[in-house]
């Protein structure tokens, strides 16, 4: 492995153990101090200021007016819908539930692009999306109840799964951007497009917030999302495109809820179900068969 790869996989090592940080802390957050679309609408504006002062020492295309609709959509799911619901989600679940949901986005990638892309899907792929669907809705139905929303974290794992779904449509809409344009430029956009859609719902949350009542810790936290979360783990990630191919980028998402369940579970903030557990294994089985499975 040369170097430019070894340092790629750390770049996405380190995206990894980010977002699985990140389940713990802005659940934190949230616990009374920021109401999750307030807290969107600061991570927005946080990245965004970050973006643009990134992005002037880049280079830059003209954006083609005939684009505008797809960066508006990308900002649509890609940062309001896709980050509110998760937030929403996470703050009536728990960490290791919502990590565990995130690794169906593979799958719900895959049926996009079959549906949108005309890409091929073989019986193979149907058994995975089955297995990774039949995992991820034993999770959200909690005890096993017929109704999904009977237990007490069913409508967050019900939120976090529309959050898969719409950061999947996100990835089939920013595809083209991304071959068009430089990745930097096209992020900044997106975010950009993003807060028009999430400050008529986040603005009222934001602007009362009990910042009073905030600690030292809590605004460490909350910078930890927009700097780390945001800003350092999209560039890491573009960092990591220039050398490893979409499909590993991709399987780092894998290592998010090992990140999330491990800290969770070592701070003493969750406890690992056999239900989760078994979930998980569908869901890793279903991913497997629907995206690396390959017949000799």
């Amino acid at each position: 492995m040369d170097k430019a790869t070894r340092n790629a996989h750390i770049a996405l090592l380190a995206v990894a153990l980010i977002y699985g940080l990140n389940y713990i802390i802005a659940k934190e957050v949230m616990n009374g101090y920021l109401e999750p679309r307030g807290f969107i609408l600061l991570r927005a504006v946080g990245a965004s200021i970050l973006f643009w002062i990134f992005h002037r020492s880049s280079n830059r295309v003209k954006i083609d007016r005939k684009d505008i609709p797809r960066f508006l959509l990308a900002g649509l799911f890609g940062v309001a819908l896709n980050q509110i619901m998760f937030f929403e989600g996470l703050m009536r679940t728990t960490a290791i539930n919502a990590s565990i949901i995130m690794t169906i986005n593979p799958i719900l990638v895959l049926i996009l692009s079959t549906i949108f892309l005309k890409e091929a899907l073989g019986w193979i792929k149907v058994v995975g999306i089955a297995l990774g669907a039949s995992g991820a809705i034993w999770l959200i139905s909690g005890r096993g109840d017929v109704d999904l929303l009977e237990s007490e974290t069913s409508l967050g794992n019900l939120l976090v799964l529309v959050n898969a779904t719409s950061y999947a449509l996100y990835l089939i809409v920013v595809k083209p951007l991304m071959a068009k344009y430089p990745p930097i430029q096209v992020i900044k956009w997106v975010f950009m497009c993003g807060i028009l859609f999430v400050t008529p719902f986040g603005a009222e949350q934001l602007i009362g917030a009990p910042w009073e009542t905030w600690t030292v810790e809590i605004y460490l936290q909350a910078g930890f999302v927009v700097v780390f979360t945001t800003f350092f783990a999209y560039l890491l990630n573009v960092y990591a495109l220039k050398t490893v191919s979409s499909t590993t980028v991709s399987a780092y998402i894998y290592l998010q809820p090992f990140f999330a369940t491990a800290l969770t579970l070592t701070l003493g903030l969750g406890v690992l179900t056999w239900q989760q557990a078994g979930a998980a294994g569908l869901i890793f089985g279903g991913v497997y068969l629907a995206n690396f499975f390959r017949r000799k």
